[in-house]
């Protein structure tokens, strides 16, 4: 019984061991993921003249917010914040409604030719945005769109389809098809099922989705960079990009506005971090 008892203790405490280990490199991987995001706050609170004299990341001690009170009270600022939200919030609307629908129908309608639907509609995961720039620009421009939000928000409703039904048909895979009988048998239709049953059950994806779709689509820089010409039409990241000079930088300005276009994704994932969390460990967004 002693040495069962030993044993048994020494088995324990090795586990501990490797248990303290694991949470000791996984912060230690954590600090090193989070030093370039620790460097943009630190920059954000120092002046220009700071910042040339000694440095980006020597710590002088003369810590500002001189850099936040003039972009709270600077027009330009507003007015990237207000298009970006233009643009993500439609533009994440209808990718995942189109995609919700999308992979309802190759799921459980289970239509002719859905399979075949379906890698079409996922190949274009496999497109480089930069292929299309040329054709899509000449488009735009031709339709009268360029410099306007229209392009950003055709563009992004359009690319994240693909992504958004991939996810959506595979959890609507997942989902008992007893469910929709008896919905059926009730006298149901379809478009009621997927409001009343489906939607309910998919909650966690469509929560993941939400908030993979905002986070790519508020943190695009090509697309606005290459669809805008005048301020009055650029996004937010765009605008980070802008506010230094043709022939000199403003790190503190830059880094500040950076902290700043990071609070709305960093609240839209507290908001549907339950859902997301499950999403995933659901297999919501597993091939």
């Amino acid at each position: 019984m002693a040495v069962y008892l030993k044993k048994r203790v020494a088995k324990d405490f090795r586990r501990q061991v490797k248990s303290w280990m694991l949470t000791l490199a996984m912060l230690g991987l954590a600090a090193i993921f989070l030093i370039p995001a620790w460097g943009v706050l630190f920059t954000s609170l120092r002046t220009d003249a700071d910042i040339a004299f000694n440095g980006v990341w020597a710590p002088s001690g003369n810590v500002t917010v001189d850099n936040y009170l003039s972009l709270i009270f600077d027009v330009r600022v507003h007015s990237y914040m207000r298009n970006s939200f233009l643009v993500t919030i439609p533009a994440t609307i209808i990718s995942v409604a189109m995609g919700t629908l999308a992979g309802y129908v190759i799921a459980k309608l289970r239509v002719r030719g859905g399979n075949l639907l379906l890698l079409v509609i996922v190949s274009g995961l496999f497109i480089p945005p930069q292929i299309l720039l040329i054709p899509l620009f000449q488009l735009f421009n031709f339709m009268g769109l360029y410099n306007t939000l229209w392009p950003m928000i055709i563009v992004h409703s359009a690319y994240g389809l693909s992504l958004c039904t991939l996810v959506m048909r595979n959890f609507f895979d997942k989902v008992p098809d007893e469910l929709l009988e008896a919905a059926l048998m009730d006298g149901a239709s379809h478009p009621r099922i997927l409001w009343s049953v489906a939607l309910p059950l998919s909650r966690p994806a469509l929560g993941a989705l939400a908030t993979l779709q905002f986070t790519f689509i508020w943190n695009d820089f090509l697309y606005p960079l290459i669809f805008t010409r005048s301020e009055e039409a650029q996004t937010i990241m765009v605008g980070i990009l802008s506010l230094g000079g043709q022939y000199s930088t403003a790190f503190g300005a830059q880094a500040a506005l950076s902290v700043i276009a990071s609070l709305p994704t960093l609240l839209v994932f507290f908001i549907f971090q339950k859902q997301f969390i499950k999403g995933l460990t659901a297999g919501a967004v597993k091939g």
